[in-house]
């Protein structure tokens, strides 16, 4: 979509795209019903100790389901406020640092260890950094949390069967995403994964391009997944808006009061924004789809470039050949859908 380009290239242009959207009437609107149970499901959420995934969290185990909190921080203090505030038990905070490969993995250990099969699996996770910082495994931290980290934990995953897949039920797998995959003009298949110095000015630019990268996993997945017109997983991506979260927290100092106060005027609570998340936790509106995609809670197409199945393919092969550089070697092997 043409008009759509350069709307999120800058902090000042981004921020006031979102506050139009807000205010743009919504077409192919979906409703969430309170009749929408998950009781007894696993759903297992990233960034869940703040903002939008604490109040997925919160919402969820209002609905019945048995939620584990992956975070980096909050533990346990957060997992207890959910129980607090829902009280439903069966709330399990599991620690992990999703620009470490290594602690994925122990993230995914763990689970096993347990026996949890993952009925709904949250990528809500990502950071906005003041600018490019190393990983422990000297990959670029932004491309690591807001992209890498899903591909790595859905294969590894899906590696050691820990998707609920009992009886013909079917995972989903939901994508935090944002409009802002619509704005890069190209992939840079050139230099994909490669460490690139940038400062806060390059930072909103490459915000919206790894959600380009993760959308267009997505697609891709869905694909793989559900070979020859069959249905095993569900895949689902979103863009919740603007939200009304700490995930600017590294904006300059001179910045944050006006930030604060456009957040509090124009971004929405955490507590309405999530509610694309829940509805596709949680609806049985989208219990036969292989993949959808929301803006807000209105159902949208994904930009072309990440339904392109070439860009699919070469976004899967990539990633699996940069992971294989450090180690990582999928068990499991998912041919392209031709």
């Amino acid at each position: 979509m043409a008009d759509e380009k350069g709307r999120y290239s800058n902090a000042f242009t981004a921020t006031m795209a979102g506050i139009a959207d807000l205010f743009r009437k919504q077409k192919n609107v979906v409703v969430l019903s309170d009749d929408d149970v998950i009781t007894g499901k696993n759903i297992l959420i990233t960034g869940a100790s703040s903002g939008l995934g604490f109040e997925a969290a919160v919402q969820l185990a209002r609905r019945g389901a048995h939620v584990y909190m992956a975070c980096r921080s909050g533990i346990p203090e957060k997992g207890e406020k959910v129980m607090q505030l829902t009280g439903n038990r069966n709330v399990v905070m599991l620690p992990v640092d999703l620009s470490d490969i290594e602690s994925i993995r122990k993230l995914v250990g763990q689970l096993k260890e347990a026996a949890v099969k993952i009925d709904v699996l949250i990528e809500n996770a990502a950071v906005v950094p003041s600018g490019s910082r190393k990983t422990r495994q000297g990959i670029e931290e932004m491309f690591m949390v807001n992209y890498l980290s899903k591909f790595l934990l859905t294969r590894w995953l899906l590696d050691n069967n820990l998707f609920n897949t009992d009886g013909g039920s079917i995972p989903r797998i939901i994508f935090v995403s944002s409009e802002s995959h619509r704005n890069p003009k190209a992939f840079d298949w050139d230099g994909f994964g490669k460490y690139k110095e940038y400062s806060m000015g390059k930072t909103v630019e490459l915000y919206g391009y790894y959600k380009l990268l993760m959308t267009t996993y997505a697609n891709e997945l869905a694909r793989r997944l559900n070979p020859a017109g069959q249905h095993r997983y569900s895949i689902f991506a979103l863009c919740p808006g603007p939200v009304n979260s700490n995930i600017a927290r590294e904006s300059p100092a001179i910045f944050k009061p006006l930030l604060k106060i456009v957040f509090g005027i124009f971004f929405r609570s955490p507590k309405v924004a999530v509610q694309p998340v829940v509805y596709f936790a949680a609806s049985s509106d989208v219990k036969d789809k292989t993949i959808d995609y929301l803006f807000l809670m209105s159902r949208k197409e994904m930009d072309a470039k990440a339904t392109d199945v070439e860009n699919g393919k070469k976004v899967w092969r990539l990633s699996e050949e940069l992971l294989n550089q450090h180690g990582v070697v999928f068990q499991k092997s998912f041919p392209p859908r031709i």
